[in-house]
C-alpha cells in the first residue's frame, strides 16, 4: 500500500520548523476572546513583542533545518527564501484573522512585527551559519 506522503522521505531537520509552524498557527488562529484584556499588556505591546518572537524562531528553525544541506552561496538564497515566507505567512494570517476569527481583526502593527521577527530570524541564521 503507498501512503500520499511517506515519512521516510521527511527529513528530521524539518520536523522542529513544522512544530514550530504548527503552534504558531494555532496560536495566531485563537479566537480574541481567548486573550486577557490587561491594559498594562497594551502598554507594553505585548503582542507584538509575541509576533516578533514566533516569526524569528520559525524562521530560525526553517534556516537551521537547511543550513548542513549546501554551500554558503546557497544558503543566502534558502534564507531569504525563508524570511520572504514568514513575511507572507504573517500577513495572510492577517486576513485569516480578519475574515474568519472571531474577535480578531487586521493589524498593520502586527505584519511589521511578523516582518522584523521574520528579518530577525533571518539575520541570526546568516550571522551563525553563514558568516562563519
Amino acid at each position: 500500500m503507498r501512503e500520499i506522503i511517506s515519512l521516510k522521505k521527511i527529513k528530521p531537520s524539518y520536523f522542529p520548523a513544522a512544530f514550530w509552524f504548527i503552534i504558531s498557527t494555532v496560536l495566531l488562529t485563537l479566537p480574541g476572546s481567548a486573550f486577557p484584556k490587561e491594559d498594562w499588556l497594551n502598554r507594553i505591546w505585548i503582542d507584538k513583542w509575541i509576533h516578533i518572537g514566533l516569526f524569528s524562531i520559525l524562521v530560525f528553525l526553517c534556516c537551521w533545518a537547511v543550513h548542513h544541506k549546501t554551500s554558503k552561496e546557497k544558503l543566502k538564497i534558502y534564507f531569504i527564501s525563508w524570511a520572504v515566507a514568514g513575511i507572507t505567512y504573517g500577513i495572510v494570517m492577517e486576513f485569516i484573522q480578519k475574515y474568519f476569527i472571531p474577535n480578531r481583526s487586521f493589524d498593520i502593527g502586527d505584519i511589521i512585527a511578523d516582518a522584523a521577527g521574520s528579518l530577525l530570524g533571518l539575520i541570526y541564521s546568516a550571522w551563525r551559519y553563514i558568516k562563519k
